[in-house]
C-alpha cells in the first residue's frame, strides 16, 4: 500500500488536467485555474512523497508522465486555443458549436510538451535540474494569459487574445519545451541559503511579482524564469 501513495496523488493531478479542461472549453477560466493549481501540487508532492517513504517504481515514472501530459501539455495547447476562439469569434461565453480552425495551431504546444516529456524520461542529464522549459513551466504562462484574458487585468484583454501575440507564443513555448537551455528545479535538498540562492532568489522575485502585478505575474514570473536560463546559458562559456 505505502508504494501506491505516491500513484494515488499522480492520479490527482491526472483527475484536475481532465477536470480544467472541461473548464477551459466551457469558458469557465478560474475553477480551470484552482484545478491546475491543485494538480500542480499534486504533481511536485507525488516525487517529494515517493523519496520520503523511500519507494520507487517504473510504473510511478510513466503514469507520472502521462499525468503530465494532460495537466500540462494538452492544457496550454487547449488555453492558447480558447483564446485564439475568442479573438476571432466575438459574444460567446462557452465552447463554440463549431471548430475553428485558426485555433488548431495552438495544440502544437501539446505535440512539443509531449516530446519534452519523452525526452525527459530518457536523458540522465535532466536528474536534478532541466534542459528545455518544463511542462508545468510552460502551463503556468499559459494561465497567466487566461486569467489575465478572464479579468482584463491593465486592460490587456484585447492583447492577449490577439493572434499576432498568440502565435508568435505558439512558436516560442513549443521551441523553449525542447531547447537546449538550463533551467534549474526547485528540487530542494536542504533550505539552507547556501547551494539555493538562485531558487530562493527567484522566489522572492517571483513572490513580489505576484503581490504587484496579481495573475499577470503568472506569465512574467516564467519570463524571467527563462531570462534566468538564458543568463546562466551566456554565463556558462566563461566557467571553462
Amino acid at each position: 500500500m505505502k508504494k501506491n501513495i505516491p500513484n494515488i496523488i499522480t492520479s490527482v493531478n491526472l483527475f484536475c488536467g481532465c477536470c480544467a479542461l472541461v473548464n477551459i472549453f466551457y469558458g469557465h477560466f478560474f475553477n480551470a485555474f484552482l484545478f491546475i493549481f491543485v494538480g500542480a501540487w499534486a504533481d511536485y508532492l507525488d516525487g517529494l512523497v515517493a523519496r520520503s517513504l523511500k519507494v520507487k517504481s517504473e510504473l510511478g515514472k510513466q503514469l507520472d508522465s502521462l499525468a503530465d501530459m494532460v495537466s500540462f501539455g494538452v492544457v496550454p495547447g487547449a488555453i492558447i486555443y480558447m483564446l485564439l476562439v475568442r479573438g476571432m469569434t466575438k459574444n460567446f461565453e462557452s465552447f463554440p458549436q463549431y471548430l475553428i480552425l485558426a485555433g488548431l495551431p495552438a495544440f502544437l504546444i501539446t505535440v512539443f510538451a509531449a516530446v519534452r516529456l519523452a525526452k525527459f524520461n530518457i536523458d540522465t542529464r535532466q536528474s536534478e535540474d532541466f534542459i528545455g522549459l518544463n511542462t508545468p513551466a510552460c502551463t503556468i504562462f499559459t494561465l497567466g494569459l487566461m486569467l489575465t484574458y478572464h479579468y482584463d487585468s491593465y486592460g490587456l484583454r484585447e492583447f492577449v487574445i490577439s493572434p499576432w501575440v498568440l502565435y508568435p507564443t505558439i512558436s516560442i513555448l513549443s521551441y523553449l519545451l525542447i531547447a537546449e537551455l538550463p533551467m534549474f528545479s526547485f528540487k530542494f535538498k536542504s533550505f539552507k541559503w547556501k547551494g539555493n540562492e538562485l531558487r530562493f532568489t527567484f522566489l522572492i522575485l517571483a513572490l513580489l511579482f505576484l503581490i504587484i502585478f496579481k495573475e499577470v505575474a503568472l506569465s512574467l514570473v516564467i519570463v524571467m524564469y527563462v531570462l534566468f536560463g538564458l543568463f546562466d546559458l551566456i554565463k556558462t562559456p566563461s566557467k571553462s
